[in-house]
């Protein structure tokens, strides 16, 4: 009798375990997953909904420009995922890293653990749009960028022009002035020396 009992002890207790191990998990309501795209775009992932509805947000920075992407669907009807969400979640990421761009690379989110389930189970793009603040920002910052070339571009060809014309005034008029000394020594008395080159000078031009 006792160890009919006993028996009947161990049948109900393992009875308990099964029934643990096939309730289904809770979701991951609410949780954020980060994660990074193949060009190194920071990404978050967040999840809301009900078994009728799951949404899907994606928000991500690069280059100093935001973008975001929305996703729904029915993910519920895949057994495997009301077993184990996260695990969906974390396979979802997994090709989201794959991509280059999160929202313009994948129109349809598929996991390996639901690839059976209906087509209502996959999570399908049905919102994309950039942050309006990070472009006016960028446009700003283009235009800040490109004064200051220009304005180094007319100083640079202002210093080119002007010591090109020095020079040749210069030498024009030591020329000139030696020639002028020259013939007024030759022709004029000397305490007329200063008055015929000034005058040799006129004429010469």
């Amino acid at each position: 009798m006792k160890s009919f009992a006993l028996l009947f002890l161990v049948v109900i207790c393992g009875m308990g375990g099964l029934g643990q191990k096939l309730k289904p998990k809770k979701r991951s309501n609410g949780e954020e997953i980060k994660f990074r795209t193949k060009t190194k775009d920071v990404c978050t992932m967040s999840m809301s909904g009900d078994d009728e509805e799951m949404k899907l947000r994606i928000a991500c920075k690069s280059r100093g420009r935001s973008y975001w992407c929305e996703f729904t669907g029915k993910p519920s009807v895949c057994r495997a995922f009301r077993n184990n969400p996260k695990i969906y979640w974390n396979q979802i990421a997994a090709e989201l890293r794959k991509v280059p761009h999160a929202c313009e690379s994948t129109e349809v989110l598929k996991t390996t653990m639901c690839q059976k389930a209906p087509p209502e189970a996959l999570m399908k793009q049905i919102a994309a749009g950039v942050e309006p603040e990070d472009l006016a920002n960028q446009e700003k910052s283009d235009q800040k960028a490109s004064t200051p070339v220009r304005g180094a571009g007319q100083r640079s060809v202002q210093k080119m022009q002007k010591p090109a014309m020095l020079p040749l005034q210069r030498g024009q008029g030591s020329e000139n002035e030696t020639e002028a000394m020259k013939l007024a020594r030759e022709h004029c008395w000397e305490s007329l020396h200063g008055v015929c080159s000034y005058i040799i000078g006129i004429f010469r031009g």
